[in-house]
């Protein structure tokens, strides 16, 4: 049985101011240094995601953190959001609670207060439901001779479904201006990874065994967080947004299991995508098969995957910027990224991809470097109007917002693109 999602609406007349400010300048009268001014066109629709690095270290911190208004961190993301102006967002690492208490708190207290002279922005409509991290395997799942059941213990997120210190640390919530159709939402949480047909299951490299025994690849599941198909009602089109937060291509071994996890989870999206390649994929109720041949749809999220740097699998996030059904043609830029590749060095030197592109600050020395790892990427169907990457230029004044280690929002930027999606 799925566990349960927690949607939430507020009321319509809440509802109707908010849409109304879908042509509302970032800040109204002031210039706007960082090119993230709100769309005028209501012909367009703002899709973001946001790596907000708004976890925490221990269960129901977050909330805490989030009560009052005082949470510097918390302040900053804000703002980023607030001059951003996205109609549609994802948040990723944002630790999930059952009742969705810290996403509420976060609107409340955060986003319906106006951050460092912006607007202050209202999202009638959020979505969150509970993550494979932090949830106990009861299985040794990094072979180190040890099963460790309980959160607090040394290697207990190495052995959990996904990697955490409790359940839902490393979450992700939707933010959205526009109606989510609650009733035909599809998680995919508890989808096994063995489940995927020519899934990169890894192997001992020194025995050439598998690295999973049968037991494990049993209830071990593709997602390190969730996947989500949430259909967004804008006017009379729907939107599909199709958000994912697949593990890092690093921290395991020679075998790459995470290397591996981190290429089938993005393949999960080019299959649920593509006709005719869905139909092993079953939802956490139990329907099967992907997305409806013709429906509109945006990926987004933070990918951990970079087209031609970093540690993953080769081609691993080509399965979606090459997909016959994926608009990529137009990938997010910003003059801060090429400016901070170039004056950080280090792994960047030796990078072959656009520097401008970039949408994380990793580290340089001994590497990964700054890469692109987030996306947002509508279908063919839709046609962009223009898009970005909130990362200002060292002169800009709001790179106070994004700076540098240790950084005062988080190491990746808000990514957003504009869509005609009506």
């Amino acid at each position: 049985m799925r566990s349960p999602a927690r949607s939430f609406r507020l009321g319509a007349a809440l509802a109707a101011g908010a849409l109304a400010l879908t042509a509302s300048p970032a800040l109204a009268g002031t210039a706007d240094p960082a090119g993230t001014a709100a769309h005028a066109s209501r012909d367009t629709v703002r899709f973001a995601t946001f790596n907000a690095s708004l976890n925490r270290s221990t269960e129901g911190q977050l909330a805490a953190d989030l009560a009052t208004g005082g949470n510097a961190q918390a302040r900053t993301v804000a703002e980023i959001i607030q001059r951003s102006r996205p109609d549609v967002l994802l948040v990723n690492e944002f630790d999930h609670d059952p009742d969705g208490t810290a996403a509420a708190l976060f609107q409340r207290n955060y986003l319906s207060v106006g951050q460092g002279g912006a607007a202050p922005i209202e999202y009638p409509y959020r979505y969150t439901a509970p993550s494979n991290t932090g949830v106990p395997s009861g299985f040794d799942l990094n072979n180190d001779g040890r099963t460790v059941t309980e959160p607090g213990q040394p290697g207990y997120g190495d052995d959990a479904l996904g990697f955490g210190e409790f359940p839902g640390q490393y979450g992700m919530v939707v933010f959205s201006r526009y109606p989510i159709d609650e009733s035909a939402v599809r998680t995919f949480r508890d989808f096994r990874w063995a489940d995927m047909p020519g899934a990169l299951l890894p192997t001992d490299p020194a025995t050439g065994e598998p690295f999973y025994d049968e037991d494990e690849r049993a209830v071990l599941r593709l997602s390190s967080k969730s996947h989500w198909d949430l259909p967004v009602r804008i006017g009379r089109t729907t939107v599909h947004l199709l958000v994912s937060h697949p593990t890092p291509p690093s921290f395991d071994g020679p075998e790459q299991r995470n290397v591996r996890r981190n290429h089938d989870e993005i393949r999960f999206w080019s299959d649920y995508v593509r006709p005719g390649a869905g139909g092993y994929i079953y939802d956490d109720e139990g329907g099967r098969g992907g997305l409806r041949p013709g429906e509109r749809f945006v990926i987004a999220g933070d990918l951990n995957s970079d087209p031609r740097d970093g540690n993953g699998e080769p081609g691993a996030i080509g399965q979606l910027l090459d997909h016959p059904r994926v608009n990529a043609a137009a990938p997010p830029s910003s003059e801060g990224a090429a400016e901070a590749a170039a004056s950080q060095g280090g792994a960047n030197t030796s990078h072959l991809g656009d520097p401008a592109q970039d949408t994380a600050d990793f580290a340089d020395e001994p590497g990964p470097g700054n890469l692109r790892v987030d996306y947002v990427l509508p279908s063919r169907q839709l046609r962009t109007a223009g898009g970005g990457v909130f990362w200002p230029a060292s002169a800009d004044p709001l790179s106070r917002l994004t700076g540098e280690y240790p950084f005062p929002s988080s190491d990746h930027r808000l990514v957003w693109l504009d869509v005609r999606a009506r």
